[in-house]
């Protein structure tokens, strides 16, 4: 199960708009292990996401000044990792193979984030357009990326080969991408949108 996002007191986070340091590592302490997974979990190499978590912090406390203690602190920090860990997809966007990884990796993180900051704009567009896939497709989507099974373990269950457990995914991982293109509107301010809009074949 996922944990919980962590809560932050509204004194600490006045105290970091001040400039207080000892509040900011109280902050970095609560939130930089559970930033980690999660950009772990989407770019899938230690080395880039170690890079960005600390660049993250360094844009929190540099625009510091910003903070509204009354408003979601921890949306307002996602929201500069997912713009920096965007810039990273951007590099890599002609790499096609690359972009099926990342994909693939996208809808496995929504599959599994029970408390998530997506806004709901954005819940309900996944949610449908995984709904939307044929029965079958969508079995193998889940059974993959929120069971966590091998092909292996997928075409045995199903009574399939593992080729067409492999092909019937990458069909999944296409339709929904093709659909959220299809139907995404305004600015997308979470990484999961912003990352699916980038992937234009």
């Amino acid at each position: 199960m996922p944990h919980p996002l962590p809560k932050v007191d509204t004194d600490l986070l006045r105290l970091l708009r001040d400039g207080n340091v000892t509040a900011f590592g109280k902050i970095y302490a609560t939130f930089a292990p559970v930033l980690y997974r999660r950009l772990l979990r989407l770019l899938k190499d230690t080395d880039t996401v170690e890079e960005i978590l600390q660049d993250t912090f360094l844009k929190l406390w540099e625009k510091r000044a910003h903070i509204d203690p009354e408003q979601a602190f921890t949306t307002y920090l996602y929201r500069i990792a997912d713009h920096l860990a965007i810039d990273v997809f951007r590099r890599i966007s002609r790499d096609k193979a690359l972009q099926q990884e990342l994909w693939a990796s996208t809808i496995s993180f929504y599959l599994h984030t029970e408390e998530t900051v997506l806004a709901k704009e954005q819940q309900q567009l996944i949610s449908t357009a995984i709904e939307r896939l044929p029965p079958k497709r969508k079995q193998i989507l889940i059974l993959c990326k929120l069971e966590d099974k091998s092909y292996q373990e997928v075409a045995e269950l199903m009574g399939i080969s593992v080729s067409t457990v492999s092909n019937q995914l990458v069909k999944a991982i296409k339709e929904i991408k093709n659909y959220i293109l299809r139907s995404a509107q305004g600015e997308h301010v979470v990484a999961v949108s912003l990352l699916l809009s980038f992937y234009i074949d």
